[in-house]
């Protein structure tokens, strides 16, 4: 890592007598204990205040894929403040731009 990456994508299908916020929690507390204790990542000091969680249609599932396995190409195009301005633009969502980076 050259220190500008500055999120993560993940892919996970959800039950839904679970909730996002605590799945969300689960993740973010389990990688925080595993990367402050492995030593590989030795600027983290911890995951932001908020997240991001958006839904996919199964038929998008590979496309998404792929997309989360050049995500780091892809944002020497597009930052992820622009893509994520986009993406909350698409569904309707006027941005805050107190909550975007």
């Amino acid at each position: 890592m050259n220190g500008t990456e500055n999120h993560i994508h993940i892919l996970s299908d959800l039950h839904p007598t679970i909730a996002l916020s605590d799945y969300i929690k689960e993740i973010n507390v389990a990688s925080s204990k595993w990367m402050k204790k492995s030593g590989n990542f030795p600027f983290f000091t911890g995951w932001a205040e908020g997240s991001c969680a958006l839904t996919y249609s199964y038929r998008d599932r590979d496309m998404i894929i792929e997309y989360i396995k050049n995500q780091k190409e892809h944002h020497r195009k597009v930052t992820f403040e622009d893509e994520y301005r986009h993406l909350l633009h698409e569904a309707g969502i006027k941005p805050d731009e107190h909550f975007i980076f």
